[in-house]
């Protein structure tokens, strides 16, 4: 198997809900931690950074961009789908989030709804700067989702 089939092999797995690979899980990790050290929320000081592992092993990563007109800031969960979406990347196994709160902090509802109209069976983790933990799957973060498919009305 050549070292791309391996990363392949590895970040499918993740999309089966199977524990992530050392070291992709320490590269998602990595990434939400510069995304994170980079943020910009000087109204909030709540730092997020989070990273999205496509199903080939790329990472793409976003931080939070808060702005003095609240609702136009940014989550760093949406800021990383966008880039990736903006970078062609339209399928998603994993999603890491750092923060530097104490417990591990989930996404958002608008971006659990964002997420799921690329990602339904997403793998989400949470992660702070203290080592605190948790992983839940985006059904569990939303379980009636409001999908392409509600739009159909006939």
């Amino acid at each position: 198997m050549s070292p791309l089939q391996a990363k392949r092999a590895k970040a499918a797995g993740a999309a089966k809900g199977e524990a992530l690979a050392t070291g992709t899980r320490d590269a998602l990790l990595a990434a939400a931690r510069a995304a994170m050290e980079r943020a910009y929320a000087p109204y909030s000081d709540f730092r997020v950074g989070a990273a999205l592992l496509t199903p080939d092993g790329d990472i793409v990563a976003g931080c939070n961009v808060e702005n003095s007109s609240f609702p136009a800031g940014g989550c760093a969960e949406r800021g990383a789908l966008f880039a990736a979406v903006a970078a062609g990347r339209r399928r998603f196994t994993h999603l890491m989030i750092m923060t530097e709160a104490e417990d591990p902090t989930p996404p958002c509802g608008m971006c659990r709804q964002a997420l799921v109209e690329f990602a339904p069976a997403l793998e989400v983790t949470s992660v702070t700067v203290g080592g605190a933990e948790a992983r839940w799957s985006l059904a569990q973060l939303l379980p009636s989702p409001f999908t392409p498919r509600s739009l159909h009305h006939r």
